[in-house]
């Protein structure tokens, strides 16, 4: 089982380093989700991985730790927050200059 989560994230993470490097908007608010969704996962496990265990500490004799649910939510609503703000900027410099790509020449002049 460790295994398994452990190779999600692996994934996850380079899949989205991969789209965040790419030359376009899209691409790259995809790959910025894909590394908020590695970040949850891994805080997820951070609290040990058990099936079936409440996840407030009781008489039983496993449990699981409430607080990396905790922080998994509140990441989850602040990545939804990021990522709406995100696209609206792109959005905004693509109808801006009907283009989406995001490198800049060096020399300050017209990159296409």
């Amino acid at each position: 089982m460790e295994f398994l989560v452990a190779s999600a994230i692996g994934v996850l993470t380079a899949a989205g380093l991969y789209l965040v490097l790419r030359l376009r908007t899209f691409p790259v608010i995809m790959g910025t989700s894909l590394l908020t969704y590695a970040v949850n996962v891994f805080l997820f496990a951070s609290g040990r991985l058990t099936v079936g265990a409440p996840p407030i500490l009781t008489d039983a004799e496993r449990y699981t730790d409430p607080l990396p649910q905790a922080l998994v939510l509140t990441a989850i609503v602040i990545s939804f927050g990021m990522t709406a703000v995100v696209v609206m900027i792109a959005l905004g410099a693509y109808l801006g200059d009907d283009d989406d790509h995001v490198d800049d020449a060096a020399d300050g002049g017209d990159a296409r």
